[in-house]
Protein backbone atom coordinates (compact mmCIF):
# COMPACT_ATOMS: atom_id res chain seq x y z
CA UNK A 1 0.00 0.00 0.00
CA UNK A 2 1.30 3.92 -0.78
CA UNK A 3 1.70 6.12 2.03
CA UNK A 4 -0.06 9.13 2.10
CA UNK A 5 1.13 12.50 3.15
CA UNK A 6 -1.80 14.51 3.54
CA UNK A 7 -3.60 13.84 0.48
CA UNK A 8 -0.81 13.20 -1.77
CA UNK A 9 0.54 9.53 -2.05
CA UNK A 10 3.70 8.41 -2.72
CA UNK A 11 4.87 6.89 -5.85
CA UNK A 12 0.88 6.32 -7.63
CA UNK A 13 0.79 3.04 -9.66
CA UNK A 14 -0.43 4.13 -13.41
CA UNK A 15 -2.76 0.77 -12.73
CA UNK A 16 -4.24 2.46 -9.72
CA UNK A 17 -4.64 6.33 -11.36
CA UNK A 18 -6.71 4.28 -13.85
CA UNK A 19 -9.01 2.69 -11.87
CA UNK A 20 -9.96 5.24 -9.82
CA UNK A 21 -10.09 8.07 -12.64
CA UNK A 22 -13.31 9.65 -11.93
CA UNK A 23 -13.65 10.82 -15.89
CA UNK A 24 -13.21 7.22 -17.03
CA UNK A 25 -16.96 6.00 -17.45
CA UNK A 26 -16.19 2.24 -18.72
CA UNK A 27 -18.09 -0.06 -16.57
CA UNK A 28 -15.90 -1.69 -13.39
CA UNK A 29 -15.38 -5.09 -15.01
CA UNK A 30 -14.98 -3.60 -18.56
CA UNK A 31 -12.16 -1.83 -16.75
CA UNK A 32 -11.11 -4.24 -14.93
CA UNK A 33 -10.60 -6.65 -18.03
CA UNK A 34 -9.23 -3.55 -20.45
CA UNK A 35 -6.10 -2.72 -17.27
CA UNK A 36 -5.33 -6.90 -17.23
CA UNK A 37 -5.00 -6.63 -20.67
CA UNK A 38 -2.92 -3.32 -20.36
CA UNK A 39 -0.93 -5.35 -17.77
CA UNK A 40 0.51 -8.53 -19.41
CA UNK A 41 3.84 -9.29 -20.63
CA UNK A 42 3.14 -9.43 -24.19
CA UNK A 43 2.18 -5.52 -23.94
CA UNK A 44 5.38 -4.50 -22.82
CA UNK A 45 7.86 -6.35 -24.56
CA UNK A 46 6.46 -8.16 -27.67
CA UNK A 47 4.08 -5.03 -28.91
CA UNK A 48 6.72 -2.44 -29.56
CA UNK A 49 8.36 -4.90 -31.79
CA UNK A 50 5.30 -6.57 -33.49
CA UNK A 51 4.17 -2.86 -34.27
CA UNK A 52 6.95 -2.06 -36.35
CA UNK A 53 6.84 -5.90 -38.01
CA UNK A 54 2.91 -5.59 -38.95
CA UNK A 55 3.67 -1.72 -40.37
CA UNK A 56 6.19 -2.81 -42.76
CA UNK A 57 4.48 -5.63 -43.70
CA UNK A 58 1.21 -4.47 -44.32
CA UNK A 59 3.03 -1.34 -46.38
CA UNK A 60 5.11 -4.17 -48.65
CA UNK A 61 1.69 -6.11 -48.69
CA UNK A 62 -0.01 -2.62 -49.87
CA UNK A 63 2.92 -2.07 -51.95
CA UNK A 64 2.38 -5.32 -54.20
CA UNK A 65 -1.35 -4.98 -54.47
CA UNK A 66 -0.62 -1.97 -56.42
CA UNK A 67 1.41 -3.82 -58.78
CA UNK A 68 -1.11 -6.85 -58.80
CA UNK A 69 -3.43 -6.54 -62.07
CA UNK A 70 -6.07 -8.13 -60.27
CA UNK A 71 -7.14 -8.41 -56.79
CA UNK A 72 -7.12 -10.44 -54.38
CA UNK A 73 -10.15 -11.54 -52.15
CA UNK A 74 -10.18 -14.39 -49.52
CA UNK A 75 -12.93 -13.37 -47.21
CA UNK A 76 -13.36 -17.04 -46.27
CA UNK A 77 -9.64 -17.59 -44.80
CA UNK A 78 -9.37 -14.30 -43.31
CA UNK A 79 -12.37 -15.23 -40.83
CA UNK A 80 -10.47 -18.82 -40.31
CA UNK A 81 -7.15 -17.26 -39.66
CA UNK A 82 -8.81 -14.89 -37.45
CA UNK A 83 -11.13 -17.52 -35.33
CA UNK A 84 -7.50 -19.99 -35.03
CA UNK A 85 -5.57 -17.26 -34.14
CA UNK A 86 -7.91 -16.18 -31.33
CA UNK A 87 -8.18 -19.71 -29.57
CA UNK A 88 -4.82 -20.57 -29.90
CA UNK A 89 -2.77 -17.30 -29.37
CA UNK A 90 -4.77 -14.54 -27.50
CA UNK A 91 -5.56 -14.17 -24.06
CA UNK A 92 -9.30 -14.95 -22.81
CA UNK A 93 -9.51 -11.17 -21.29
CA UNK A 94 -8.28 -9.89 -25.04
CA UNK A 95 -10.73 -12.21 -26.18
CA UNK A 96 -13.63 -11.08 -24.17
CA UNK A 97 -13.23 -7.34 -25.15
CA UNK A 98 -12.89 -7.91 -28.90
CA UNK A 99 -16.16 -9.64 -28.65
CA UNK A 100 -18.15 -7.21 -26.68
CA UNK A 101 -16.67 -4.46 -29.18
CA UNK A 102 -18.72 -5.99 -31.71
CA UNK A 103 -22.09 -5.83 -29.12
CA UNK A 104 -21.08 -2.20 -28.30
CA UNK A 105 -21.08 -0.56 -31.59
CA UNK A 106 -24.60 -2.82 -32.80
CA UNK A 107 -25.99 -1.31 -29.71
CA UNK A 108 -24.61 2.38 -30.57
CA UNK A 109 -26.05 2.10 -33.84
CA UNK A 110 -29.46 0.66 -33.26
CA UNK A 111 -29.75 3.28 -30.56
CA UNK A 112 -29.24 5.48 -33.15
CA UNK A 113 -31.33 4.10 -35.68
CA UNK A 114 -34.84 3.40 -33.23
CA UNK A 115 -34.04 7.28 -31.76
CA UNK A 116 -33.49 8.68 -35.03
CA UNK A 117 -36.86 7.19 -36.13
CA UNK A 118 -35.69 7.89 -40.03
CA UNK A 119 -38.70 5.57 -41.99
CA UNK A 120 -37.16 2.60 -43.64
CA UNK A 121 -33.85 2.42 -41.71
CA UNK A 122 -33.11 -1.03 -40.88
CA UNK A 123 -31.33 -1.62 -37.93
CA UNK A 124 -27.90 -4.13 -36.76
CA UNK A 125 -28.36 -7.64 -36.48
CA UNK A 126 -24.87 -8.31 -35.96
CA UNK A 127 -24.21 -9.49 -32.31
CA UNK A 128 -21.69 -12.20 -32.00
CA UNK A 129 -21.31 -14.02 -28.39
CA UNK A 130 -18.28 -15.97 -28.89
CA UNK A 131 -14.96 -16.41 -30.73
CA UNK A 132 -16.54 -18.78 -33.43
CA UNK A 133 -19.32 -16.06 -34.63
CA UNK A 134 -16.07 -13.85 -35.53
CA UNK A 135 -16.07 -16.10 -38.21
CA UNK A 136 -19.47 -15.53 -39.66
CA UNK A 137 -18.02 -12.35 -41.74
CA UNK A 138 -18.07 -10.47 -38.52
CA UNK A 139 -15.42 -8.11 -39.62
CA UNK A 140 -16.40 -7.07 -42.98
CA UNK A 141 -19.59 -7.24 -41.51
CA UNK A 142 -18.62 -4.57 -38.60
CA UNK A 143 -17.66 -2.14 -40.83
CA UNK A 144 -20.55 -2.39 -43.31
CA UNK A 145 -23.25 -1.27 -40.82
CA UNK A 146 -21.31 1.84 -40.37
CA UNK A 147 -21.82 2.66 -43.64
CA UNK A 148 -25.42 1.28 -43.95
CA UNK A 149 -26.60 3.32 -41.07
CA UNK A 150 -24.88 6.86 -41.86
CA UNK A 151 -25.52 6.75 -45.86
CA UNK A 152 -29.62 5.85 -45.21
CA UNK A 153 -29.95 8.51 -42.80
CA UNK A 154 -28.33 10.91 -44.69
CA UNK A 155 -30.64 9.56 -47.42
CA UNK A 156 -33.53 9.43 -45.55
CA UNK A 157 -33.50 12.48 -43.68
CA UNK A 158 -32.54 14.82 -46.45
CA UNK A 159 -36.05 14.99 -48.07
CA UNK A 160 -37.10 15.91 -44.67
CA UNK A 161 -35.23 19.21 -44.35
CA UNK A 162 -31.76 17.78 -42.82
CA UNK A 163 -31.57 15.30 -40.28
CA UNK A 164 -31.43 18.41 -37.05
CA UNK A 165 -34.77 19.12 -38.63
CA UNK A 166 -36.43 15.64 -38.71
CA UNK A 167 -35.08 15.19 -35.10
CA UNK A 168 -36.53 18.53 -34.10
CA UNK A 169 -40.02 17.59 -34.72
CA UNK A 170 -39.72 13.78 -33.34
CA UNK A 171 -39.56 14.51 -29.80
CA UNK A 172 -40.27 12.46 -27.17
CA UNK A 173 -38.80 9.67 -25.00
CA UNK A 174 -35.48 8.05 -25.80
CA UNK A 175 -35.43 4.50 -26.02
CA UNK A 176 -32.90 2.37 -24.02
CA UNK A 177 -34.06 -0.69 -24.32
CA UNK A 178 -30.77 -1.83 -26.78
CA UNK A 179 -28.25 -0.88 -24.23
CA UNK A 180 -27.37 -4.31 -22.59
CA UNK A 181 -24.58 -6.59 -23.14
CA UNK A 182 -25.45 -10.86 -23.08
CA UNK A 183 -23.16 -13.34 -21.83
CA UNK A 184 -19.85 -13.32 -23.92
CA UNK A 185 -17.30 -16.56 -24.46
CA UNK A 186 -14.01 -16.04 -24.92
CA UNK A 187 -13.37 -19.71 -24.37
CA UNK A 188 -11.34 -19.69 -21.12
CA UNK A 189 -10.75 -23.10 -20.49
CA UNK A 190 -9.27 -23.95 -24.14
CA UNK A 191 -5.39 -24.06 -23.91
CA UNK A 192 -3.22 -21.42 -25.65
CA UNK A 193 0.09 -21.84 -26.85
CA UNK A 194 0.51 -17.34 -25.69
CA UNK A 195 -2.21 -15.41 -24.22
CA UNK A 196 -1.14 -11.93 -26.21
CA UNK A 197 -2.79 -8.85 -25.27
CA UNK A 198 -5.48 -7.39 -27.56
CA UNK A 199 -3.09 -4.88 -29.28
CA UNK A 200 -0.28 -7.18 -30.29
CA UNK A 201 -3.02 -9.23 -31.36
CA UNK A 202 -4.71 -6.39 -33.86
CA UNK A 203 -1.09 -5.75 -34.91
CA UNK A 204 -0.55 -9.71 -36.17
CA UNK A 205 -4.43 -9.83 -36.96
CA UNK A 206 -3.59 -6.84 -39.13
CA UNK A 207 -1.24 -8.70 -41.58
CA UNK A 208 -3.73 -10.79 -42.93
CA UNK A 209 -6.50 -8.38 -43.19
CA UNK A 210 -4.53 -6.78 -45.61
CA UNK A 211 -3.38 -9.63 -47.37
CA UNK A 212 -6.65 -11.13 -48.13
CA UNK A 213 -9.08 -8.08 -48.45
CA UNK A 214 -9.22 -6.04 -51.80
CA UNK A 215 -7.30 -2.50 -51.44
CA UNK A 216 -11.10 -0.69 -51.74
CA UNK A 217 -11.88 -3.26 -48.83
CA UNK A 218 -9.21 -2.42 -46.69
CA UNK A 219 -9.36 1.62 -47.46
CA UNK A 220 -12.97 1.08 -46.28
CA UNK A 221 -12.66 -0.44 -43.07
CA UNK A 222 -9.62 1.84 -42.34
CA UNK A 223 -11.70 5.17 -42.67
CA UNK A 224 -14.58 3.75 -40.39
CA UNK A 225 -12.61 4.14 -38.20
CA UNK A 226 -12.92 8.48 -38.67
CA UNK A 227 -17.24 7.74 -38.63
CA UNK A 228 -16.72 7.53 -34.79
CA UNK A 229 -16.78 11.37 -35.47
CA UNK A 230 -20.12 11.46 -37.24
CA UNK A 231 -21.80 8.66 -34.73
CA UNK A 232 -20.72 10.62 -32.02
CA UNK A 233 -22.23 13.81 -33.64
CA UNK A 234 -25.55 12.03 -34.22
CA UNK A 235 -25.24 10.78 -30.65
CA UNK A 236 -24.96 14.27 -29.50
CA UNK A 237 -27.75 15.44 -31.63
CA UNK A 238 -29.92 12.87 -30.26
CA UNK A 239 -29.66 13.25 -26.83
CA UNK A 240 -28.72 16.98 -26.17
CA UNK A 241 -25.59 16.03 -24.26
CA UNK A 242 -22.16 17.58 -26.20
CA UNK A 243 -20.34 14.87 -23.88
CA UNK A 244 -19.90 12.32 -26.32
CA UNK A 245 -17.78 14.90 -29.21
CA UNK A 246 -15.37 15.29 -26.23
CA UNK A 247 -14.27 11.90 -27.56
CA UNK A 248 -14.42 12.95 -31.35
CA UNK A 249 -10.71 10.98 -32.81
CA UNK A 250 -8.26 13.62 -34.51
CA UNK A 251 -8.77 14.08 -38.19
CA UNK A 252 -11.66 15.23 -40.08
CA UNK A 253 -14.13 12.36 -41.72
CA UNK A 254 -13.43 14.22 -45.03
CA UNK A 255 -9.84 12.87 -44.66
CA UNK A 256 -9.33 9.11 -46.10
CA UNK A 257 -6.14 8.15 -44.70
CA UNK A 258 -4.40 4.95 -45.79
CA UNK A 259 -1.00 5.02 -43.73
CA UNK A 260 -2.39 5.76 -39.93
CA UNK A 261 -1.51 3.11 -37.26
CA UNK A 262 -4.32 0.87 -38.09
CA UNK A 263 -4.34 -1.47 -34.75
CA UNK A 264 -3.69 1.38 -32.57
CA UNK A 265 -6.55 2.72 -34.46
CA UNK A 266 -8.63 0.41 -34.11
CA UNK A 267 -8.05 0.27 -30.28
CA UNK A 268 -8.61 3.52 -29.77
CA UNK A 269 -11.61 3.26 -31.82
CA UNK A 270 -13.60 0.51 -29.33
CA UNK A 271 -12.27 2.33 -26.15
CA UNK A 272 -14.54 5.41 -27.57
CA UNK A 273 -17.33 3.46 -28.23
CA UNK A 274 -17.14 1.54 -24.40
CA UNK A 275 -16.88 5.45 -23.38
CA UNK A 276 -20.14 6.21 -25.66
CA UNK A 277 -22.27 3.13 -24.28
CA UNK A 278 -21.31 4.00 -20.60
CA UNK A 279 -22.23 7.44 -21.33
CA UNK A 280 -25.69 6.41 -22.66
CA UNK A 281 -26.58 3.75 -19.56
CA UNK A 282 -25.35 6.75 -17.37
CA UNK A 283 -27.67 8.93 -18.75
CA UNK A 284 -30.19 6.46 -19.04
CA UNK A 285 -29.34 5.84 -15.28
CA UNK A 286 -29.89 9.51 -13.95
CA UNK A 287 -33.21 9.37 -15.37
CA UNK A 288 -33.97 5.97 -13.43
CA UNK A 289 -32.88 7.40 -10.09
CA UNK A 290 -34.67 10.62 -10.04
CA UNK A 291 -38.36 10.04 -12.34
CA UNK A 292 -39.92 12.70 -10.66
CA UNK A 293 -37.51 15.33 -12.19
CA UNK A 294 -37.10 13.90 -15.71
CA UNK A 295 -35.43 16.18 -18.12
CA UNK A 296 -37.95 18.01 -20.64
CA UNK A 297 -37.24 18.51 -24.41
CA UNK A 298 -35.20 22.18 -24.33
CA UNK A 299 -32.37 24.24 -25.89
CA UNK A 300 -29.16 24.27 -24.42
CA UNK A 301 -27.86 27.50 -24.12
CA UNK A 302 -24.25 25.95 -24.06
CA UNK A 303 -24.74 24.13 -27.31
CA UNK A 304 -26.94 26.26 -29.61
CA UNK A 305 -29.04 23.68 -32.09
CA UNK A 306 -28.50 20.74 -29.60
CA UNK A 307 -31.58 19.52 -27.96
CA UNK A 308 -32.15 17.23 -24.88
CA UNK A 309 -35.09 14.76 -25.00
CA UNK A 310 -36.23 12.40 -21.78
CA UNK A 311 -34.90 9.08 -21.72
CA UNK A 312 -37.55 6.23 -21.53
CA UNK A 313 -36.81 4.37 -18.96
CA UNK A 314 -37.01 0.29 -18.89
CA UNK A 315 -36.30 -2.50 -16.44
CA UNK A 316 -32.07 -3.80 -17.38
CA UNK A 317 -32.91 -7.51 -16.97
Amino acid sequence: MTERTGTRRREPSVWQAIMADPTVPIGRRTLELVVADQRRWSRSWLYPWVRIMSRLAVTLIGVVKRLLPWQLRAHATMDTLCVWFLRRFVSPEAGELLIRHFVVETRLLNFVVRNAGVPGLREVELLPTNLRQLGDRAVIEHDLNVYDVLIGLGDAATPQGGLLRYLDRRGGPLDTSMLTVPPLDAEPGRRRLLNLDIQTALCLMNIPFALCLTRSEYRRAVHSMRLDTSLLALLTQITGDPTFLSWRPAGPVLRVDSTIDVPQAVYEHAVICEYAFARLIALDTEVTAAPTTRPTRRQRPSEPGLRSRPVHTRHRG
